[in-house]
C-alpha cells in the first residue's frame, strides 16, 4: 500500500517495509543463484530497527569502525566483516574480538597488528584495481594516487601466510557491466594472487535493486568468476538494500522571494539532513515537481532551514505553487542518507518511522538530549 504522506509527521524518514522486502528477495536470489554471500554495508544503512526483518535475508554486515562492528554483534547477532583505512592501537584488540573478517588498507597495518588477532579471524587485503567508473572525484578511491588499498606493484610475490583474502571497493551506484570491467583488471593486475586466496570480497557500489540492473549478467559474472578462481565471493552493497524504500517527508515553512527568485524554506537542512545532494553533487526527487521547465509548473527554489548560505537546491518545477504547510517528499533518501546527518545549528534530526501495512509507526525522535549528549 503506497505512504500516505499525511499520516507522516514532518520532518521525518520513513522506510517503506514492503519496498524493502522486494529489495531484500531480489538480493536473496542472486546470493542463491551465484552461490555467493551478500552482506550489508552499515556505513550506507544503519536503522537499526530493520535488522530483524533484514536478518532472514543476510547473515552479516560490513562494518567500518569499532562502532559499526559492534553495532553489527548487537542488532543482526553477528561478528562483522570490518574494514578501517587504519586501525587505533586502543581500539584494534576490541574490534578483533567483534569481527570474523579483518581487512587491512596497508602491508603495514597487517604487519603491526597480526599477531594480536585470534586465530579463528580471517584476514585481508584492500587492493587497489586503478580501474572505476566513478567520474565524481571525491567518491573515487581507484586513482593511482589513492589512499585506498594496495596498488600491484606495491604487492609481494607472495601473500603473506595469514592473508586469506583480498578486498576491492571501487563503485558507487553501478550496474554489473562496469563490475565486469573492474574484474578485468583485478585479473591482470593481481591474477597470480588469486590461487592464494580463500576470498574475494567485491565491496558494494552494485545497485543491484535499481529499475535497469541486469541481475542475470551479474550472476553469470558472479559464477564465471567463482568457478575460474575457486574463490568464496562477497559483496556489500549498502544503496542496494533500500534503493527507492524510503523518503524524506518535509514541510514549507515559509517562502521568501529576493532577485525574482522565489525560495521554499523547509524544515529540513540539505547541509545537515541530505549532505550528498551538496558534496556529490546530486538532485533529489520531489513528489510533483520536476528539475526541468515546464509550461504549466512553477518553479521554487528550496532553502534549508540552516544558517548556511549554501543550504538549498535550484529551482524545480511544482505542480502547483508552494506555500506555507505544504508537503515537500524527496524520493529514495534511506541510502547514505541517515548515516551522515548532523546537528548543525543545533537542529534536530528528523524523526525515524516505518510504513507497514497501511500505517505509520514512528521509531525514534531526536531531542535537546540527543543534541546535548553529542558535545561536552
Amino acid at each position: 500500500m503506497p505512504i500516505d504522506y499525511a499520516k507522516i509527521p514532518s520532518p521525518c524518514f520513513v522506510l517503506d517495509e514492503e519496498k524493502l522486502v522486494q529489495n531484500l528477495e531480489l538480493i536473496e536470489r542472486v546470493q542463491q543463484e551465484a552461490g555467493v554471500k551478500i552482506i550489508l554495508a552499515l556505513k550506507g544503512f544503519a536503522m537499526w530497527s530493520a535488522f530483524p526483518l533484514m536478518s532472514h535475508y543476510i547473515s552479516s554486515a560490513a562494518a567500518s569502525s569499532l562502532n559499526e562492528a559492534k553495532l553489527c554483534l548487537e542488532k543482526i547477532k553477528a561478528r562483522a566483516h570490518t574494514y578501517a583505512v587504519a586501525y587505533r592501537e586502543k581500539e584494534f584488540d576490541e574490534i578483533s574480538t567483534y569481527s570474523n573478517h579483518l581487512t587491512f588498507n596497508s602491508i603495514s597495518q597487517f604487519e603491526r597488528f597480526e599477531k594480536r588477532m585470534d586465530e579463528g579471524v580471517s584476514c585481508g587485503l584492500r587492493i587497489n584495481p586503478e580501474y572505476s567508473d566513478v567520474t565524481t572525484e571525491l567518491y573515487n578511491p581507484a586513482s593511482p594516487q589513492s589512499r585506498l588499498g594496495v596498488t600491484a606493484g606495491q604487492m609481494p610475490d607472495q601473500l603473506p601466510d595469514r592473508i586469506d583474502g583480498l578486498h576491492f571497493h571501487v563503485l558507487c551506484e553501478s550496474d554489473s557491466y562496469a563490475l565486469e570491467k573492474v574484474l578485468e583488471n583485478v585479473e591482470s593486475r593481481f591474477g597470480k594472487y588469486l590461487d592464494q586466496i580463500k576470498w574475494i570480497n567485491m565491496g558494494g557500489g552494485h545497485l543491484i535493486t535499481s529499475e535497469n540492473y541486469d541481475t542475470d549478467h551479474l550472476i553469470s559474472l558472479l559464477e564465471t568468476f567463482k568457478k575460474k578462481h575457486k574463490v568464496e565471493i562477497i559483496l556489500e552493497p549498502g544503496s542496494a538494500f533500500v534503493w527507492h524504500a524510503g523518503d524524506l517527508v518535509s514541510t514549507v515553512l515559509d517562502v521568501v522571494e529576493n532577485g525574482g527568485v522565489k525560495t521554499a524554506i523547509l524544515d529540513v537542512s540539505f547541509t545537515c539532513h541530505m549532505p550528498d545532494t551538496l558534496e556529490m553533487p546530486y538532485r533529489p526527487e520531489i513528489i510533483r515537481a520536476s528539475e526541468t521547465m515546464a509550461s504549466d509548473g512553477y518553479p521554487f527554489r528550496l532553502g534549508g532551514v540552516s544558517c548556511l548560505a549554501g543550504d538549498f537546491m535550484e529551482t524545480y518545477y511544482f505542480e502547483q505553487p508552494l506555500k506555507v504547510g505544504d508537503l515537500v517528499i524527496f524520493k529514495d533518501m534511506m541510502h547514505y542518507t541517515m548515516v551522515k546527518t548532523s546537528m548543525f545549528n543545533g537542529m534536530d534530526l528528523p524523526r525515524i518511522g516505518v510504513w507497514r501495512n497501511g500505517a505509520f509507526e514512528l521509531i525514534r525522535k531526536f531531542d535537546y538530549e540527543a543534541y546535548s549528549l553529542r558535545l561536552s
